[in-house]
């Protein structure tokens, strides 16, 4: 057997064994996944924790490199498997493949051109760029040296990109000339030579051309890419890293506060997102895998490139947008490179279920075996779409949860395996031990229930701290309830053990002394026919201390006192009358960040009439969707 497959569970008898076996011996069972990777030094001791302070180590005292694993391994057995398959914004421009062999040439250029200009192991690198192969590339050179790396989404401004680059206190930043995104194009470089006016402790700044557009060129500090790699050489010695060493910093919203820098390190992230990208995905080798992430947020990380190039696989890199140069782009690719495994957003999914579906008709997706769902639950709308007009009918559906302070999926079906059910991540990954608590922090026994997720141990992907602020760390996630990790989320369970996740806690609203989550009242919302998505949040009322009130994207024109009536009748017969909305506002968007995410904190500050405090908007991929909501709220 393969090694990479050693860890393979390949039935439901296989997925209650490893259950069990990681409950009973959590230690035995991940040291024998981690034995399958290659390591300097073996660890010393498996795990060491104490969530009082909170502190959690992997693997202790092991010595690795995650490149050796993502790269050199393959390429000493199958130098010429495909790596990465790129595929361009414009579908009319050239695409890209990859070996693993070209990948690690390419690599280790980079890394030598790093180490000329003084980075070493420890320094932080901030890298803003587009979707291209050179992103991934700058990723893997800092890792291979020990540089922290610190990815931001191209589409930040300049504010978020400098208040990012001063807390990692970044000394170097790889970017664009620009971006490619549909039909317009975005001036990075003109956004970081106005982030670097905040920044003195960037020295040096890499520019990529991909737009070949006119940019400012500041000789100081301003490098060409071809330039930094020239003549350089295309072996680089991998730095040794302790096992707890930083592999990198990604920043992640808070509630309130400035972005969180989770840190993530070696070796156990390695192990966990290998672990779980090989089961919750089915990968085979030789399969195509397509995740439509972007590098600059979690799932690019894990998905895209390091659980995917720890195991050897060959995956989809694509720069573009589904819309672009039409609807079917994504079902354009699926066929073009007859992917296996399919890996999207719901809110890509609510959105390309408003097209027509001739855009799919026209596409062979019998290659697809596997769906995937990813950065918040998917509704059963969504999923039932997703299911007829993409998977049809036949195809297993992946609904994943997890975050950016997990490191990898932590809740999920396993594809063909284990039982899914529409609405519900389902089941815990092996080695993850969720519980429901209620609101005094014990746990909920019944089998059947509904409280606030938590984990009670340790994974080996668990973020180690926020860059900087330790205590900052324990208060967001091990303060709220002693002895657990509390990642924000409430959840029900269903008599099988099945989580479906019901949203953040802090998405409950209290409505006449009845506490009701949000998500259950978009659900039903979001059943209407003439319903594309929406957003219910609570709003200070006189009589009943709070009141719901729904922000509502609609797919076609209906009068708006007949689609009120409709919605409250709606929600009365699916939830009760107590969750009927007080008020209905019909808008073009929601407030959203890049990665799809509603920002309810701005809608509940709207709806509260509190027009003033809204924080930076700038970051949103649709910040002009906020004036529309003031001016109709204001009337």
């Amino acid at each position: 057997m393969n090694p990479i497959e050693f860890y393979q569970i390949k039935s439901q008898e296989n997925y209650e064994t490893a259950r069990t076996r990681a409950i009973d011996n959590p230690e035995l069972f991940w040291s024998e996944i981690a034995s399958t990777f290659s390591w300097f030094k073996k660890w010393d001791q498996i795990l060491s924790f104490d969530w009082s302070i909170p502190k959690t180590e992997w693997f202790i005292n092991g010595k690795l490199n995650i490149t050796v694993n993502c790269l050199d391994r393959h390429v000493d057995k199958n130098p010429d498997k495909l790596a990465i398959l790129w595929e361009p914004n414009d579908p009319n421009d050239k695409s890209v493949k990859y070996t693993y062999s070209e990948l690690l040439s390419l690599v280790c250029k980079f890394a030598n051109g790093l180490k000329n200009q003084g980075i070493k192991k420890g320094d932080r690198v901030c890298i803003y760029m587009p979707m291209v192969p050179e992103l991934t590339i700058a990723v893997l050179a800092c890792a291979r040296i020990g540089a922290v790396h610190s990815v931001v989404f191209g589409g930040f401004s300049a504010a978020a990109l400098s208040t990012r680059i001063n807390d990692a206190k970044c000394n170097l930043l790889i970017t664009a000339d620009g971006a490619f995104r549909g039909d317009k194009t975005v001036p990075l470089k003109k956004i970081v030579d106005e982030a670097l006016d905040e920044c003195k402790s960037i020295k040096k700044c890499i520019v990529l051309q991909r737009t070949f557009q006119k940019i400012k060129w500041n000789e100081r500090i301003d490098i060409w890419w071809h330039d930094f790699i020239e003549g350089l050489s295309d072996y680089c010695e991998p730095e040794v890293m302790d096992s707890e060493d930083p592999l990198f910093i990604l920043y992640t919203s808070g509630s309130t506060g400035k972005p969180k820098g989770m840190v993530h390190t070696c070796a156990g992230y390695m192990v966990y997102t290998a672990y779980t990208f090989l089961n919750v995905f089915q990968y085979k080798q030789g399969d195509i895998y397509w995740c439509t992430a972007d590098i600059g947020w979690i799932t690019g990380h894990s998905y895209m490139i390091y659980g995917p190039m720890a195991v050897g696989a060959t995956s989809v890199h694509f720069e573009g947008i589904p819309s672009y140069p039409n609807w079917n782009r994504f079902w354009k690719v699926c066929e073009k490179y007859k992917v296996n495994q399919f890996y999207t957003a719901p809110t890509a999914i609510r959105t390309l279920a408003k097209q027509p579906l001739k855009l799919i008709d026209g596409h062979d997706l019998s290659s697809l075996k596997v769906l995937g769902s990813v950065g918040e639950p998917i509704n059963l709308e969504a999923w039932n779409w997703y299911n007829q007009n993409i998977g049809k009918n036949k195809t297993p559906i992946v609904d994943t949860w997890w975050q950016t302070e997990t490191g990898g999926i932590m809740i999920s079906s396993l594809a063909g395996v284990t039982d899914q059910k529409p609405t519900f991540a389902t089941k815990p990954i092996p080695g993850i031990r969720p519980v429901l608590l209620n609101n005094e922090g014990q746990e909920i026994i019944e089998k059947e229930a509904e409280g606030i997720l938590a984990i009670k141990f340790p994974w080996p992907g668990i973020a180690r701290t926020i860059y900087g602020d330790h205590t900052r760390y324990k208060e967001v996630y091990f303060n709220a309830y002693e002895g657990y990790y509390f990642p924000g989320d409430g959840s029900l369970r269903d008599l099988d053990g099945n989580f479906r996740i019901t949203g953040r806690v802090d998405d409950v609203v209290i409505v006449s002394g009845h506490n009701l989550g949000t998500a259950p009242i978009e659900n039903s919302i979001n059943e209407h026919k003439d319903v594309a998505e929406s957003a219910v949040i609570g709003y200070p009322h006189e009589v009943k201390g709070n009141a719901l009130m729904a922000y509502v994207i609609l797919k076609s024109k209906i009068e708006t006192s007949k689609l009120t009536v409709e919605l409250r009748d709606l929600v009365s017969n699916q939830i009760g009358p107590i969750a009927k909305p007080e008020k209905i506002i019909v808008v073009s968007g929601l407030p959203k960040t890049r990665s799809g995410k509603i920002m309810r904190r701005i809608l509940r500050k709207l709806a509260a009439g509190d027009f003033e405090k809204l924080g930076d908007i700038s970051t949103l991929l649709n910040p002009e969707v906020v004036d529309e909501i003031k001016n109709k709220l204001a009337k």
